[in-house]
């Protein structure tokens, strides 16, 4: 999904069904450099919780510039908010 995010300027990655924790390495990598415009927070909601999602995030080393973008403002862009 990486490669397709990167190749395609309208394809974005949201990390909906997984808990911060179970994020692969490589996504977590991509989030960190050039595809920090590209990655969405997401829920699995109502089986995961947003609170449960969100354990463990600050174990991913997400600045807080990435972290704002992942958590809200490439939402914001992306769906026109």
């Amino acid at each position: 999904m990486i490669a397709v995010a990167t190749k395609h300027p309208n394809v974005y990655i949201d990390t909906s069904a997984y808990t911060a924790k179970r994020y692969p390495i490589e996504l977590v990598a991509y989030m960190k450099t050039h595809g920090q415009d590209k990655v969405m927070f997401g829920t699995n909601y109502p089986m995961i919780t947003p609170q449960k999602c969100l354990e463990n995030l600050d174990e991913l080393g997400l600045n807080e510039h990435v972290a704002n973008k992942f958590l809200f403002q490439n939402a914001i862009k992306v769906f026109d908010l």
